[in-house]
């Protein structure tokens, strides 16, 4: 029997998706990449196989969880089978690299970013921003990862040179300029099925830890998501959101075949919006969406419930 193949490496996160295809009666099936195997020559089921597979995997012990699903989602891609952000997502999910060369060819504006491997490295691509507030970040990341804010080279050297100094997964620390904004939030567009859905404003006041999931916790440093301040929560969607720019998602989302994502950007204090992350294992805040009557993951289950439907119809 064809179903939905949800492909993922954190129960938590997927929850919320699974009582929506239970709420909708959708036949589907976890496939929880921790470890495992793919045999090339067997045939992979009937179904529609929906990638979730996050950058921050190896945060929950998971090190190698992204490179399994990307031999998944090989396997899968070559027999036929119909894969929700499939291998190119995955790819963008892994590199803010990547990412940023992305937007930009879309004429999206990126912040001004240097890669670098190795600390000697780091600290001499840090000139480029000399007299200027600068942040490093983890290029292979999720959930603001590694992100410190920085007002000169030698802080950089002190943090770079001590014992708090985080190695990124994949090794590339990417230093970056800081985009000041006149208020303390960043906006995170959600799209499904490569359409807008809709637009979230997330206060940074207390730090840049942004995941929106339930099932973060205070422990995780900055994480914000179950607090709730006296007079506002941190995650609050916007009515009735337009901007251009979203126009300009959606065709990079297209060109690289990813259905689901959240994107987010800041803006400065004239106005101009730089975009820092692409999402393709974008997760809802509950509160937030009660508060608006919108709801992420019953889209998401809807959009599946279509394209399995479309599957049955062309077999």
């Amino acid at each position: 029997m064809s179903k939905i193949y949800v492909i993922h490496e954190n129960s938590e996160w997927t929850d919320h998706l699974t009582k929506r295809l239970k709420e909708l009666d959708l036949p589907f099936e976890e496939w929880h990449l921790e470890n495992g195997t793919v045999d090339l020559m067997a045939e992979p089921p009937q179904g529609v196989f929906y990638n979730r597979m996050s950058a921050s995997s190896h945060t929950r012990g998971h090190r190698y969880s992204p490179e399994l699903a990307s031999a998944v989602l090989a396997w899968l891609e070559r027999n036929g089978r119909t894969v929700i952000n499939g291998s190119r997502a995955l790819q963008l999910e892994v590199s803010k690299v990547l990412q940023y060369l992305e937007l930009e060819k879309y004429g999206v504006k990126t912040p001004k970013t240097v890669a670098a491997v190795g600390k000697e490295q780091i600290l001499e691509a840090a000139q480029a921003f000399k007299g200027e507030k600068f942040i490093t970040k983890h290029n292979r990341a999720g959930k603001g990862l590694g992100v410190q804010l920085f007002q000169s080279i030698e802080a950089l050297r002190n943090y770079v040179e001590g014992e708090t100094f985080e190695e990124p997964v994949d090794g590339i620390t990417l230093i970056q300029e800081y985009i000041e904004s006149p208020e303390s939030y960043i906006t995170r567009c959600e799209f499904i099925g490569g359409k807008f859905v809709y637009a979230v404003r997330v206060d940074t006041s207390e730090g840049f830890e942004l995941c929106p999931a339930d099932a973060c916790t205070i422990d995780d440093l900055f994480c914000p998501v179950g607090e709730e301040p006296a007079e506002q929560t941190k995650f609050q969607i916007v009515p009735d959101f337009y901007d251009p720019i979203l126009e300009k998602y959606e065709q990079v989302l297209a060109a690289n075949d990813i259905k689901v994502a959240g994107i987010e950007f800041i803006k400065d204090k004239d106005g101009t919006i730089y975009t820092y992350d692409i999402n393709t294992n974008t997760n809802y805040n509950s509160d937030a969406e009660a508060k608006a009557g919108k709801y992420g993951m019953l889209e998401m289950a809807k959009f599946l419930k279509d394209q399995l439907e479309k599957q049955k119809v062309n077999i």
